[in-house]
């Protein structure tokens, strides 16, 4: 069933609502292409690298730089992009940073230096930063309140879907003569289709209303959002600060900011990391399997994205946040420490690890945009994303070295430790947002 389903239009008017309804389904759909793309880009290298490698004669300096280089660009992106956000609009921001991703992806046919590559990867990773720390707030903006976490959580299935995608995509190609540049350039396509289809998208009614454009807000509002409620609680806006890093870390708001950031870093750091070297994480238990580890770890994590989805409008944030950071902690422990385990008790771990895993990272790109306010939800989405990708980047870059020098077992001890911090920091501080306005969510942590 079609999460717009059930939207209960604000008017009576029929050709209004229809209309209402036609726009949060484009600006669902551009929202989650976005994050498809997002996830296909960061996907995508890891089928390649080793030809790469071969072809460039890449040190495990420049592999490990150039697997990481996006990553790298998400944590100048997101902040840059958020501050941005804020400052100037939603709109613009989500215009530019498709601009990026269409002459990113085009550069990838022309690399011939391990330094282009790191470039135009980096540039790329700049423009995903961009699209999270603006994406994700602008959907908030606009969903209504009673699905908001059902909406906001597709980007994430579209994400898992791109990561996926990339891995069959890529694999396949691998297996004929396409050049490695044809396999990462296939993303200029998608990014050129989602440019032109976010031309025309209206600006968020409650950044206009938290810059005093009163008028231009109630216009968008009434014209746009579907349920009444979430049109009067735009006017509840009050904007108390001009958005900026150090209200951050202010009285009022550094425990949402603590949360979003360490949330985030604690579950992504550990995907990343497996994820992108699944074959080889995988052959250190003696189960690579080529194709099938790297795409079934990403086929099981999708599930977990849709099943959070689902349920997250009825049983709330809170009880898919905690119990499975826990779940996972033990998962990782077990794999870490039991040295003569059989491989298909490994496998299990590793799939159940993704299945959960991949559930609460989905609330990683939805609790940021309720509990930041809205003269601070592009930042402080932004400032997160990039503490996350700090881990994400580390993990990444430094678990090949951890596997040869300690083995697998202690890198994946390594991975439960950082898995343990994620559950004690949301058994204290996880909020529940389940079907309140944005106004209610971003008083939460403001006491």
């Amino acid at each position: 069933m079609s999460p717009l389903k059930n939207t209960k239009p604000a008017l009576d008017d029929a050709p209004a609502a229809a209309f209402k309804r036609r726009f949060l389904i484009r600006l669902t759909s551009v929202l989650v292409g976005g994050m498809f793309l997002d996830g296909y880009i960061l996907g995508i290298i890891g089928t390649v690298i080793g030809t790469i490698s071969t072809e460039l004669s890449f040190t495990p300096l420049w592999e490990g730089l150039t697997v990481a280089s996006s990553l790298l660009g998400i944590l100048v992106g997101s902040p840059v992009g958020g501050w941005l956000g804020d400052k100037f609009g939603r709109k613009p921001l989500f215009m530019i940073d498709m601009g990026i991703f269409v002459i990113g992806s085009a550069l990838q046919f022309f690399v011939h230096e391990p330094w282009q590559l790191f470039v135009v990867r980096l540039l790329m990773g700049i423009a995903v930063g961009v699209e999270y720390s603006v994406g994700w707030p602008l959907m908030s903006e606009f969903a209504p309140a009673r699905m908001r976490g059902r909406l906001m959580g597709l980007t994430l299935v579209a994400f898992y879907v791109g990561f996926m995608v990339a891995f069959i995509v890529g694999y396949a190609l691998t297996t004929t003569t396409v050049d490695w540049r044809i396999i990462l350039g296939s993303s200029t396509l998608i990014a050129v289709i989602l440019f032109f289809a976010r031309f025309g998208l209206p600006e968020s009614p409650r950044w206009l209303w938290s810059k005093g454009r009163h008028d231009e807000a109630r216009a968008v509002a009434h014209k746009y959002m579907v349920d009444s409620s979430d049109m009067k609680d735009v006017e509840q806006e009050h904007n108390r600060s001009q958005g900026s890093f150090k209200v951050l870390f202010s009285r009022r708001y550094w425990r949402a900011t603590l949360f979003c950031s360490m949330f985030w870093l604690c579950a992504v750091t550990p995907y990343f990391a497996i994820a992108t070297f699944a074959e080889s994480v995988l052959e250190g238990y003696g189960l690579g399997q080529g194709l099938a580890g790297g795409v079934g770890l990403s086929a099981v994590a999708t599930a977990g994205v849709i099943l959070t989805v689902v349920l997250i409008d009825r049983l709330g944030r809170r009880v898919l946040t905690v119990p499975p950071q826990w779940l996972c902690f033990v998962l990782l422990l077990i794999i870490g420490l039991w040295a003569g385990a059989p491989a298909w008790v490994v496998l299990a771990c590793f799939l159940a690890f993704s299945f959960f895993n991949a559930g609460y990272n989905t609330l990683t790109g939805i609790y940021p945009g309720e509990v930041f306010p809205t003269e601070i939800r592009c930042i402080g989405t932004g400032f997160a994303t990039a503490v996350s990708r700090v881990g994400a980047g580390a993990g990444t870059f430094l678990l090949p070295w951890c596997m040869v020098t300690y083995g697998p077992q202690v890198t994946m001890l390594m991975a439960a430790g950082l898995t343990l911090v994620g559950a004690i920091l949301s058994q204290w501080l996880a909020p529940e947002t389940k079907g309140k306005s944005l106004t209610e969510t971003a008083a939460g942590f403001s006491h």
